[in-house]
């Protein structure tokens, strides 16, 4: 064991966080630290390092383990040093060793003859060796340029740069220290989508443990083969990545509340046994030691989840045309730097589009260009009918700093009632008394959230949204991500959070040398089209490199005049098998709109409380469901062998 905690109780005035709580991190260890907002997932690994002391029990740690803490204070640090100065900070015992090989050789130069200097000379310098002295430049300069820095950046002063961009900086120095244990707290919030994918590639090479508080589930399952979940003051571990902690959890509470319900029945049995024969002379010894036994039993607790599962429903006034926006000949420069060049596209009605990239490439620029919040050259239009609505972060301005929260959204003309509007905002961790604090009185992140809760009320059939994930927890990233996939509307987002990317876009946007590059599908898709043509671009280049090398009469030899037909042959075959597999292919989506439509329905009547009572229809409805969603996955395997299929005829084909 590295670090753990042991019985650990912890409270915060009367509430309390964990109760009872045993906890041990081992070597190898990568774990996912969830639960919702406010549970005390921060205060948890505050307890972990020492800052806060438990109440009860105790926190172990081993003798020699060294921890690395990345977290939101560390933002107050400020210095006039480079951010390479700053990362290569993590090399203190070379910098040491560094300043005494220089004072040996001082000494040296004065005193040629001493042997025992000379000695002590060789030994630290083959000891500077040994702890890589000689390469923490490069290592420190690799790391800061995959976390998003580029070389011309890395001798700028650290307090240039703003609080993302440093904490980026202090989290290369934490990777570069190598501690035993790396304990992170949101470290993607403030990376963008290839930083966040080379952190990943890093850490699941990285020789210490990794504990990660962190709301993003692509990040999650790709990084940690435990997940430990704070809920209702204990903690749940849970041997898997986030899939399989969803998989096994709502098993875990299915089995409780049948547990629950059984005992539940048990309990009622016996009391009418008590109350039936309790007068009566010959069963009342009988009824009193019901009674005792039914005091002993360990009563099993009902299932309560902390959240409800609240819908957010979009609603859209007007059916917009079939062009929702366009732009024409977009040109977009700050100074020297380019952004857009002569950008030419198209957003649709039905579009989700995620736009995506590095932070620099300017999405969040051509979002404030569709949504006419930026200067431009070119022409962007709107289409016939279209309602748009933008959130961003500089939305916040335009709060009414004096209005409740439930006041601020019943100004928003989207006819809700206050029960409605209360449901609403419990979405986005606003519940019970919080929908009556003054907007003045909120943190940055509480105003995005009323924002953004502000834009989904909103009947826009167009939403325009940048980073609207950013201070929402896991279960509000899954509502808002149902939903979305569930609007009639159009939309275009910007945001690193891959999991909800997938959820709901069905085209990607990215900027590629100052272009707007269009692919229509989904991100997993996107990702599985990139990585083929990687593929195809490293098998090329070993073909033309094996051409190159082949005897010059081979090249010059003569095609034979059938070559030419039988191309033309196989091309006509391919072009006939992929026709064929796009009938299958759109015959098969229909099947899986009708499953999806099959299962939709099973879970509206699982969902029934008539239905829990009677315990004949709830299994009936129980066998449905699981052949339904063997069903569902049985189709989606062949949707995506079919979809790599034609995707390949068509590249065959050209």
């Amino acid at each position: 064991m590295l670090i753990g905690l042991q019985n650990v109780t912890f409270e915060f005035g009367a509430r309390v966080i964990v109760e009872d709580a045993t906890w041990h991190i081992h070597p190898g260890d990568r774990v996912g630290l969830i639960g919702y907002n406010g549970t005390g997932k921060s205060t948890l690994l505050k307890v972990l390092v020492g800052q806060y002391t438990p109440s009860k029990g105790t926190v172990e740690k081993g003798r020699d383990t060294s921890i690395g803490y990345l977290h939101q204070d560390l933002l107050s640090f400020d210095t006039n040093e480079s951010i390479l100065e700053v990362a290569m900070g993590a090399f203190e015992k070379v910098k040491e060793l560094e300043k005494e090989i220089e004072e040996l050789g001082k000494k040296l130069e004065e005193n040629t003859e001493d042997e025992a200097l000379l000695i002590l000379y060789s030994e630290k310098l083959h000891d500077l060796d040994v702890a890589g002295g000689y390469t923490i430049h490069h290592r420190t300069e690799e790391v800061l340029q995959g976390l998003g820095f580029e070389n011309e950046h890395l001798h700028r002063p650290y307090k240039e740069f703003s609080g993302g961009w440093r904490m980026r900086v202090l989290l290369a120095k934490m990777i570069l220290q190598q501690p035993d244990v790396l304990l992170l707290d949101e470290p993607t919030n403030h990376l963008d989508l290839p930083s966040i994918e080379w952190l990943e590639k890093y850490l699941l090479h990285y020789q210490g443990s990794v504990v990660i508080v962190s709301h993003d589930k692509f990040f999650l399952n790709r990084m940690v083969n435990k997940i430990v979940e704070v809920y209702q003051q204990q903690l749940h571990i849970y041997s898997g990545d986030y899939e399989y902690y969803e998989t096994e959890k709502a098993i875990r509470i299915d089995m409780q509340q049948k547990a629950y319900e059984n005992q539940q029945d048990y309990i009622r049995q016996q009391e009418r046994f008590v109350e039936r024969f309790k007068a009566k002379a010959s069963k009342a010894a009988a009824a009193q030691s019901i009674v005792k036994r039914l005091d002993k039993i360990e009563r099993i607790e009902s299932v309560t989840l902390e959240r409800p599962n609240i819908k957010i429903n979009f609603q859209v006034d007007k059916q917009p045309g079939k062009v929702i926006s366009s732009l024409k000949g977009v040109t977009k420069k700050f100074g020297d730097i380019e952004i857009v060049t002569d950008g030419m596209a198209e957003i649709d009605r039905g579009d989700k589009i995620a736009l995506i990239g590095a932070n620099g490439k300017g999405k969040s620029t051509l979002l404030r260009i569709i949504a006419g919040a930026e200067t431009y050259e070119g022409v962007r239009e709107w289409g016939h009918n279209v309602e748009e609505s933008f959130y961003a972060q500089h939305q916040l301005e335009a709060l009414n700093l004096n209005n409740t929260i439930l006041e601020e959204m019943m100004e928003c003309g989207s006819k809700k009632n206050e029960l409605e509007l209360r449901s609403l905002l419990g979405c986005f961790l606003f519940s019970g008394e919080d929908a009556d604090k003054k907007i003045k009185v909120l943190s940055g992140g509480e105003k995005a959230r009323v924002a953004l809760a502000k834009v989904i009320v909103s009947k826009s059939n167009f939403l325009m949204l940048d980073e609207p994930t950013n201070h929402l927890d896991m279960h509000s990233v899954e509502l808002l991500a149902d939903s979305l996939n569930k609007y009639e509307g159009s939309l275009i987002l910007v945001s690193h959070d891959r999991y909800f990317i997938s959820k709901t876009a069905n085209k990607i946007w990215e900027i590629v040398d100052h272009q707007i590059k269009e692919f229509k599908g989904t991100y997993q898709e996107w990702i599985d089209w990139n990585e083929r043509m990687a593929k195809q671009k490293l098998a090329n280049a070993k073909e033309e490199t094996k051409t190159a090398k082949a005897p010059v009469a081979e090249k010059k030899a003569e095609t034979k005049p059938n070559q030419q037909q039988q191309s033309n042959h196989a091309i006509t075959t391919l072009k006939n098998e992929l026709k064929q597999l796009q009938k299958k292919f759109s015959k098969l989506e229909d099947d899986i709109s009708v499953i999806n439509t099959k299962k939709e329905q099973i879970e509206a009547d699982l969902a029934k409380p008539e239905n829990y009572t009677d315990h004949t229809k709830f299994a009936q409805l129980e066998a449905a469901y699981k052949t339904v969603q063997q069903q569902k996955a049985e189709a989606d395997k062949q949707y995506e062998q079919m979809f790599e299929k034609i995707m390949e005829l068509e590249g065959q084909i050209g």
